[in-house]
């Protein structure tokens, strides 16, 4: 959609993209904006006329997501926290929308995709070293960031449900590799070693019902306030990881499988199918049953459409 500042302001904050303020926006304002969502990520793929923005400081209740900005045509100059980058095209950048950030632009493309901060799991000191600086979109993991997001704001680009949630995961998981490769290669210390361990640890045995904070505390042979202590700067604690990896592995195989709701529960360690409803909702604002009839909906409608009907449907997919 192309429309005049007060239609593209709208259009963005239709969409939950922070607010900014263009001074050099005047009455001959024009810009392109399309939006989309894949799972829990929201895609803005932006065309802009020369700019210089500001978004001012904003609550930390309204900090739910933390965005990528991938440019694709022009240049920008960004300065966010300590951050101050320079991004040509292909590069890319991490913003926090709760912090005062600055933009000057050329008539420019781009994309940016704002990721649950839950989804990330970066910590306040991770953030403070990545926000506002350049992450080159040339070659490595920052390049398959940048082409992807190029490719998955084309409106051309379709997914059904179960595509969606799952691209979704992955293109958190590229991002956070990204981000991580950015915060450089030193030797990390003992206690970051330590914690690593002990997450693989924890993500080698979701299934096992009895894995617990003192379970694991005695497999590395420390105490379980060692164990909580190395987790106390981080974003989730011992118990609230395990359960927030437990409910994305069943997010996944509810989406994927014909399983019921009870059983995918009980595979990953939810004793109370009751609980497990309640706590699913919660996280992700919709029912965990609602994910195994949408399923069933598309596997009976694939099975009763002609072999021409399904071919048209996924050629347009």
């Amino acid at each position: 959609m192309i429309g005049d500042l007060e239609t593209f302001q709208d259009e963005l904050a239709a969409g939950g993209f922070p607010p900014l303020v263009n001074k050099l926006a005047g009455a001959g304002f024009r810009a392109r904006v399309a939006t989309r969502a894949l799972g829990p990520l929201r895609l803005f793929s932006l065309a802009t006329p020369e700019s210089a923005c500001i978004g001012r400081e904003r609550a930390a209740t309204d900090g739910e997501h933390l965005a990528i900005k991938v440019m694709t045509r022009g240049r920008t100059r960004i300065r966010q926290g300590r951050g101050d980058a320079e991004l040509g095209p292909a590069d890319l950048v991490l913003l926090d929308p709760t912090r005062t950030v600055r933009f000057e632009s050329t008539a420019a493309a781009h994309v940016t995709i704002l990721v649950p901060r839950r989804e990330l799991r970066i910590r306040p000191a991770q953030l403070d070293r990545l926000i506002g600086n350049r992450i080159d979109g040339s070659h490595g993991s920052g390049a398959l960031v940048s082409v992807l997001a190029r490719e998955l704001a084309r409106p051309a680009t379709k997914f059904r449900e179960a595509e969606a949630l799952r691209s979704a995961a992955a293109v958190v998981e590229l991002i956070a590799v990204a981000l991580e490769a950015r915060l450089g290669d030193g030797r990390p210390a003992p206690d970051e070693r330590l914690r690593d361990r002990i997450t693989g640890y924890i993500e080698a045995r979701l299934a096992d019902p009895g894995l617990s904070p003192p379970g694991i505390a005695a497999a590395h042979h420390i105490s379980v306030r060692r164990l909580h202590k190395l987790f106390e700067d981080q974003p989730l604690t011992v118990a609230a990881l395990i359960r927030r990896r437990r409910l994305e592995r069943c997010r996944a195989e509810l989406t994927g499988s014909g399983r019921t709701v009870t059983a995918v529960a009980a595979r990953w360690g939810f004793s109370d199918p009751a609980h497990f409803s309640k706590l699913f909702k919660t996280t992700y604002g919709y029912n965990a049953r609602a994910l195994v009839t949408s399923n069933r909906a598309r596997t009976t409608k694939t099975r009763t459409a002609g072999p021409g009907q399904d071919g048209a449907h996924q050629g347009r997919q």
